[in-house]
C-alpha cells in the first residue's frame, strides 16, 4: 500500500497526519504484506521523495484508493495540476481552497495552522495504478465532481484526469451527485 499525500513538516502523531489517520483507520485493521508511508517530516523532502520514488518504481499499483477535494484536486495536486510531469511524488504549495477544506472538516482550528506544503503522488503516479477507486461524498464536492465530469479534461480541474484511466469508478452519495 503506498500513501497518496501527507503535509510537510507535520509529525506523525499530528491529529491531522494522514500518517496516523491511516495506521488508525486502516492499517491496524487490514492485513497487508507492506505499507509505505511519506514522512511529511523528514529533514530532507528531496531524499524523501527519492526514497518513496525508489518505492513506488519497484512495487507498482494494483489500486488507488482516492478522493476527490472541494476544489477537485487529487491528492494534493491542487488546480492547475501538472498532467504531464515524470515525478511520482513532489512538494507542493497547498492554494487556500485546499486548506480550507482541511480548516473545515476539522483537521486544523484555522488557516494559519495548516501547513502550506505536502508531498503528494502526481497525476501520472496516481493514474498509473490497474484500476481506481475514487468515493466523493458530501454535496461540498458536487461542483468538483460535476467539472471532473462533465467540463472539459483539464489541469483546472485535475479530477477530471480520472476520465483518461480506463478502470476508474466513481463512488458518490445523492449530495454529491446533485450537479450532474
Amino acid at each position: 500500500a503506498f500513501h497518496l499525500d501527507e503535509y510537510l513538516g507535520l509529525a506523525a502523531g499530528h491529529p491531522a497526519s494522514f500518517r496516523r489517520y491511516l495506521q488508525e483507520r486502516f492499517f491496524q485493521h487490514v492485513e497487508l504484506r507492506a505499507f509505505h508511508l511519506l514522512q511529511g517530516d523528514a529533514p530532507d523532502p528531496a531524499a524523501e521523495i527519492a526514497r518513496y520514488t525508489a518505492l513506488f518504481d519497484s512495487h507498482p499499483i494494483d489500486v488507488a484508493c482516492i478522493g476527490i477535494g472541494e476544489n477537485g484536486h487529487l491528492a494534493f495536486n491542487d488546480p492547475p495540476a501538472d498532467f504531464d510531469t515524470d515525478a511520482r511524488i513532489l512538494v507542493v504549495d497547498l492554494d487556500e481552497a485546499c486548506r480550507s477544506q482541511q480548516v473545515g472538516e476539522g483537521h486544523f482550528p484555522d488557516l494559519d495552522a495548516v501547513p502550506p506544503q505536502a508531498l503528494s503522488m502526481s497525476i501520472p503516479a496516481i493514474l498509473s495504478a490497474r484500476t481506481i477507486s475514487c468515493v466523493a461524498p458530501d454535496a461540498r464536492k458536487a461542483a468538483a465532481v460535476q467539472c471532473a465530469l462533465e467540463g472539459p479534461i483539464t489541469p483546472a480541474c485535475p479530477a477530471s484526469a480520472l476520465r483518461k484511466h480506463h478502470h476508474c469508478r466513481l463512488f458518490l452519495d445523492p449530495a454529491s451527485a446533485a450537479q450532474l
